[in-house]
């Protein structure tokens, strides 16, 4: 068989809950629910960073924000960082890039004056039309883009469909080699000039008043006011991810080519802080991710725990390639049915690890029952890669709490998950390269109504 092409189509700001097949009664995903009934559903899947720029810089070369030096917004990925691109290219593939990459440390050039992401900061593709802040030389129907010459393109429509057309123009132009085609959305992420969620016209109108999910429920923050226009928008790129998957199915490349269908992190509409992500709860962490084509065509429902981290090595696996000795990541395809051989599902890691940077210098682990968080005191360490020191934030039991609504940090109950969860996180910063750090613990605290877990529980 031919070396399958592999396109990604990655949104922004996308919670895992906006599918089908995670209970939205809204029918806003038809598309990708079908993808992943039919090819891989990764059911539990987590960003490493709940930031739109560290959370780039993991998918492209399989690291955490620490390794690659993306620790928050407005820093360049280093120009010697092995991505994707050079990795698919090594082999013999074309490369391109379509839409946002925030990834060139580029001034955002507020309303207009942003300048072209330079060559050596693309990440090693070779074909470009993209900006590095789309949000800032962009609207929902003024789309711009800058060519590989650093020419700026004005391109008709919607912008989540601008960008769907430029990429199904790429696949067309390149049928008969080898691709790899990254195209990054800019929805569901809101327009930053107006605090605003715009969804095509008409759109918003038709989820207004309807069904929401429970922390936006009990918690509020902006939910009422921009749920709505955050809908029709996911259900505009469901539209769109259609329209992709029917190119290449009347091209016919949709039997070798994968295609990966992800996001770089959620969205908790200000109930967490006072803006939409920065924060380790689920809203923000939690993400979709399907898949299909050759290797993830009946994969099934993979229920372990798989992060952002780990899609870049599971790309290069399920193409046939090499995944470089240096990854943090690991090739998810031995969790599939009829996976590879690279390594046994049964040490697959039991939780996957979370940094955050901008707000806060914060640290999680989540397994499949807990979510541990901590975070530097004010003052210290914030806009450095990492802490000296944390303190104990959050303690969630998401088996009995899946919306992270009861915090069980400091309960004398829960002291024997505590540490054990503390464990498993000060494993996972030595793993990442991170700083010895000290954790100051939460005060101890009784908590009426909550009995003490029992030690078969702790592990979950």
């Amino acid at each position: 068989m031919n070396r399958p092409n592999v396109v990604v189509f990655f949104t922004d700001q996308q919670r895992w809950d906006t599918l089908g097949l995670h209970g939205n009664p809204l029918e806003l995903t038809p598309n990708l629910d079908r993808v992943a009934h039919g090819g891989t559903h990764f059911a539990n899947t987590f960003t490493c960073q709940p930031v739109c720029a560290p959370a780039r810089s993991c998918l492209q070369t399989g690291l955490y924000a620490t390794q690659t030096g993306v620790f928050h917004n407005g820093l360049a990925l280093r120009e010697d960082a092995v991505t994707l691109a050079h990795c698919f290219a090594q082999a013999g593939y074309r490369t391109g890039y379509v839409g946002k990459w925030h990834l060139g440390g580029v001034d955002p050039g507020f309303f207009g004056g942003q300048e072209p992401v330079p060559p050596e900061r693309r990440g090693g593709y070779d074909y470009w039309l993209a900006a590095d802040l789309s949000e800032f030389v962009s609207d929902a129907y003024r789309t711009v883009l800058f060519d590989g010459e650093g020419r700026p393109v004005e391109l008709p429509g919607y912008r989540v469909d601008a960008y769907t057309d430029a990429a199904i123009r790429y696949i067309d132009a390149h049928r008969r080699e080898p691709f790899f085609l990254f195209l990054s959305l800019l929805e569901p992420h809101f327009q930053n000039h107006r605090d605003d969620y715009p969804a095509p016209d008409g759109y918003a109108e038709r989820f207004a008043g309807r069904w929401m999910p429970p922390d936006l429920a009990a918690l509020g923050g902006s939910a009422h006011q921009h749920l709505p226009g955050y809908f029709g928008m996911v259900k505009r790129l469901d539209e769109a991810f259609g329209r992709l998957l029917d190119a290449l199915k009347s091209l016919g490349l949709h039997e070798n080519t994968i295609v990966l269908f992800t996001s770089d992190h959620g969205c908790h509409f200000k109930t967490r802080n006072d803006e939409y992500k920065r924060s380790c709860h689920e809203s923000s962490v939690r993400i979709p991710a399907a898949a299909c084509g050759p290797g993830f065509d009946g994969g099934g429902r993979v229920r372990q725990l798989v992060s952002l981290v780990d899609l870049a090595p599971t790309l290069l696996d399920a193409a046939g390639l090499a995944v470089p000795p240096h990854m943090s990541g690991r090739s998810a395809m031995p969790l599939l049915r009829g996976g590879g051989p690279s390594a046994p599902a049964s040490v697959w890691p039991e939780e996957v690890f979370i940094q955050i940077s901008e707000s806060q210098v914060g640290r999680a682990v989540r397994t499949a029952r807990w979510k541990y968080s901590v975070s530097a005191p004010d003052g210290e360490g914030f806009r450095d890669p990492d802490a000296a020191l944390y303190e104990e934030e959050f303690l969630y039991d998401l088996q009995a709490d899946p919306y992270e609504l009861v915090n069980l940090i400091g309960l004398r109950s829960h002291r024997e998950v505590a540490a054990r969860m503390r464990e498993r996180l000060r494993d996972r910063l030595r793993q990442a390269g991170e700083r010895e750090a000290e954790i100051r613990l939460a005060p101890e605290r009784e908590g009426p109504g909550h009995r003490r877990a029992f030690p078969e529980e702790i592990d979950q």
